[in-house]
């Protein structure tokens, strides 16, 4: 068994992002600029949006966050999304998910132009993924690929199981990995809470995702030996022998399952990285699409 380091493949892959912001700085040129909607005060938005501003930092892009009120109206914030539209400084941004209650995620989401949907979620870049055109994939199931590439992990023809589908990680991730490509090609099942006998559909595969959002769901019992396992989730729980008093865990059992995995992501310090490496991907992606016009 090998726990992935996450950490070590996440920097190599800003260091060379930061090499090439390094290379458009010392050609006089402007620097990416990502911009980033936070409503409310959320504790883990706030806590996402800071490992995003931290990383920007890192990197060499411009960052910059709006943070409104939770009781910001609809058009307020629909004032502010089609300002960034046409903010030419702004090459790429984000709507902060969960909203407040009283506002439509989907709907808003919708109102973001395509070409700064840097997080993936727009139905046109949806569409152009799956269609196999160019377009910028959602970021988490994004930083999977590049993580499944960096460890050089065998995907073709192998029996790859997608625990959840939901259209943030599940289902785009189903897509992703049935595609051709070198670090694609996967026979994909994509399983739920509707899946008969899910326990024999996990023990088949060679490749796991778990995105389901339950916590220490997938147990060693589930999964055969040598399976390549990638934990998306991560879950808090009450733990008092703990400071903050509570711990994170993954959707997936790291005791059990660790001892049969040939490799496993850890969590934390896992596929939380690489969701934001995804997004600083697309970010670069934007800015040099725009800049080719410019």
């Amino acid at each position: 068994m090998s726990v992935i380091n996450v950490k070590e493949i996440s920097q190599r892959l800003k260091d060379q992002i930061k090499a090439e912001v390094a290379s458009l700085i010392k050609e006089d040129r402007r620097v990416p600029h990502l911009s980033a909607i936070m409503v409310g005060d959320n504790p883990a938005s706030k806590a996402y949006v800071g490992n995003k501003v931290k990383t920007c930092d890192e990197v060499g892009f411009l960052s910059t966050v709006h943070h409104l009120r939770e009781d910001t109206s609809y058009f307020e914030l629909e004032q502010l999304i089609l300002q960034l539209n046409e903010d030419p400084s702004v090459d790429g941004f984000i709507l902060q998910l969960p909203l407040p209650a009283h506002l439509d995620g989907q709907e808003l989401l919708q109102l973001i132009s395509p070409d700064k949907d840097v997080d993936g979620f727009h139905p046109m870049n949806v569409g152009r993924m799956v269609l196999g055109l160019e377009g910028f994939l959602p970021a988490t199931p994004y930083g999977i690929m590049l993580l499944l590439e960096e460890l050089e992990v065998d995907t073709q023809g192998k029996r790859c199981a997608i625990l959840g589908r939901s259209d943030i990680v599940g289902t785009p991730m189903a897509i992703l990995m049935s595609r051709k490509g070198k670090y694609q090609n996967s026979t994909v099942t994509l399983l739920h809470s509707r899946t008969k006998d899910l326990t024999s559909e996990l023990q088949r595969a060679e490749i796991i995702v778990a995105a389901i959002g339950i916590p220490d769901f997938v147990t060693g019992d589930m999964v055969r030996n040598g399976t390549v396992v990638i934990d998306v989730g991560i879950n808090q729980i009450e733990d008092r022998s703990k400071k903050k008093g509570y711990r994170l865990t993954g959707d997936v059992d790291f005791a059990s399952v660790s001892s049969k995995a040939s490799m496993i992501t850890p969590v934390p310090g896992g596929v939380g990285l690489m969701t934001i490496l995804g997004l600083m991907k697309n970010t670069l992606k934007a800015y040099h699409l725009r800049t080719t016009y410019e």
